[in-house]
């Protein structure tokens, strides 16, 4: 079964309309159905795409999400929701964590898999908070705003970098945080978070939090704190032998705590509980999927005898009763024919002479791989185009600042675009990635004054292992990348054509593979860099994403 749905076209006229197809597949552990059709029931996972390390909040009937986007900028994305299963990404929290060597690849520094990581959400008397930690600043970061949609957000920052941590705002107007791994510490923080409060309290209130799991291993990680009817209760996740869910439960925020096991089921865990206006609860898990990242999962919750329990007899739902209303991916993923308004792109020009980001320049669908070298990208140059310029040498994909990206997502996936090379240079390469450790690309090179169609390929210590290559005629051409993340099979495939209709195979199947280096699922990319000269330009005129056939 497939349904479809009309992206917004082009004004120009030689842009064709681009749909998104969501088609019913087979997800691992899960049925032939899962994937849920408008005016259905949602389905796990409710977000087929990497969104790992999530923290959640309901204000009034409004539900927010932040997550994990690490090294990517801009960073920690705000997501919002009317029901918990259709989300949009409202805005990010920071355009630029830090401008260190290792946050814009500088120097030969990079931050894959660094950068800031779970965050905590909350809303306290009026103000958004979201926090989050960084051990590539050695510090804790706290975003501030009073309106998500509408108002910027203001950062406070304090040492150390208080690894996991769950910002909470208690009854009696203290606020802590409580952090780190296998020994859960609390610390008093200043009322107004800018740091932590001398004096306060600061001690391990849990030892050896993962012991409850029934493991002589007393690891675990990932607090999120909460407060109902009176009680605390503290999610954390463990490993015995998967990634387990835990809740440990006391009446002061001090302790004593009991714990037990909440969910032992395919690797299904860290997250947090949250509750609807009318009372439901659930608990927001993730699953490790693969290439594809880290994807969410909602879990029915109860209550008996003052203990959350989830899911069916202890096994997540294929189903959800909850109506969707979308198609699973809201605007996490957009086609772009990089149009945009004259006052728009007047401001443009302004910002890059002043190498200063304009957040609404792209949609929030795109991040870039690092921070971004902001003389070096334009939208304005070339009105409907996308220009990167290249401003130094690079040896590989990885070592490119300027790679503009968005998620691969599931259960198939397909990316494309038409890159004109007329303004490359001998040694340049451009093109469209599949980026991890280990990546994959299709994309022209020039060399000696030729242009030269490439798939080009990663082994898994991402060190250059193959490269395919056929002559161009012209300085045209469009590219596609189709991915199939189906029972994890995490495969990726490189195309090329003239026309963008007849497309032709080049170069062998890419297995991803997720790897910790990175620390993130697959992204799309398209990125240009120089080899031997900087200084050449390459134009983007479209993006489109689509299910793959």
């Amino acid at each position: 079964m497939v349904f479809s749905m009309q992206v917004p076209n082009s004004v120009k006229s030689m842009k064709r309309s681009v749909k998104i197809f969501i088609t019913c597949t087979t997800f691992a552990f899960l049925s032939t159905a899962l994937v849920s059709i408008l005016a259905e029931n949602a389905a796990n996972p409710i977000i087929w795409a990497d969104v790992p390390d999530m923290s959640i909040i309901r204000v009034d009937d409004t539900y927010y999400m932040s997550s994990t986007t690490m090294h990517l900028s801009p960073g920690l994305p705000i997501m919002k929701s009317k029901n918990l299963v259709d989300w949009d990404i409202a805005g990010y929290a920071y355009d630029v964590l830090a401008d260190t060597d290792g946050l814009s690849l500088r120097n030969g520094k990079s931050e894959y898999g660094a950068g800031s990581w779970a965050s905590s959400l909350r809303y306290h008397d009026g103000v958004f908070y979201v926090s989050t930690f960084a051990a590539s600043t050695g510090k804790t970061h706290v975003y501030t705003t009073k309106g998500v949609e509408n108002k910027p957000w203001k950062e406070k920052t304090f040492s150390p970098a208080l690894h996991d941590h769950s910002l909470f705002f208690d009854d009696d107007g203290k606020v802590y945080m409580l952090h780190g791994a296998t020994d859960i510490r609390l610390t008093e923080l200043e009322s107004d978070v800018s740091g932590i409060k001398p004096g306060g309290f600061d001690g391990v209130i849990l030892k050896g939090v993962g012991l409850v799991a029934g493991s002589e291993k007393a690891w675990g990680e990932g607090s999120q704190l909460f407060k109902i009817k009176g009680k605390y209760y503290l999610c954390n996740i463990a490993w015995p032998d998967m990634r387990t869910q835990l809740v440990h439960r006391a009446d002061k925020i001090t302790g004593p705590y009991e714990g037990r096991v909440l969910l032992h089921d395919r690797g299904v865990a860290q997250g947090g509980l949250i509750d609807t206006p009318d009372g439901q609860w659930y608990a927001y898990l993730f699953q490790d999927c693969g290439a594809v990242g880290r994807v969410p999962f909602l879990v029915p919750l109860t209550w008996e005898d003052g203990w959350p329990v989830l899911g069916d007899d202890g096994n997540v739902p294929a189903r959800l009763g909850i109506e969707r209303k979308g198609d699973g991916l809201g605007n996490l993923v957009a086609s772009d024919e990089f149009e945009r308004p004259h006052d728009l792109l007047r401001k443009m020009k302004t910002a890059a002479e002043t190498n200063a980001y304009r957040r609404d320049a792209f949609s929030p669908a795109w991040q870039w791989n690092h921070n971004p070298d902001n003389r070096l990208w334009s939208l304005a140059t070339r009105p409907g185009w996308l220009r990167l310029t290249t401003g130094r040498i690079d040896k590989s994909l990885v070592e490119v600042r300027n790679t503009l990206t968005q998620r691969t997502f599931g259960p198939t996936c397909a990316a494309s675009t038409l890159i004109e090379a007329s303004g490359m240079k001998d040694g340049d390469i451009a093109g469209l990635a599949a980026l991890q450790k280990k990546y994959g690309f299709v994309g022209v090179r020039m060399q000696d004054g030729k242009y030269a169609i490439v798939m080009v390929g990663a082994d898994n210590n991402g060190v250059l292992a193959e490269e395919h290559s056929l002559a161009l005629e012209g300085d045209r051409v469009h590219l596609k990348i189709e991915c199939d993340f189906r029972d994890r099979k995490d495969e990726a495939r490189f195309f090329w054509s003239t026309d963008g209709k007849d497309w032709k195979p080049i170069g062998s199947t890419l297995k991803m593979i997720y790897t910790l280096p990175h620390f993130m699922g697959y992204r799309f990319g398209l990125f240009h860099f120089a080899t031997q000269q900087s200084g050449g330009f390459v134009d983007f005129d479209y993006y489109h994403v689509n299910v793959s056939e």
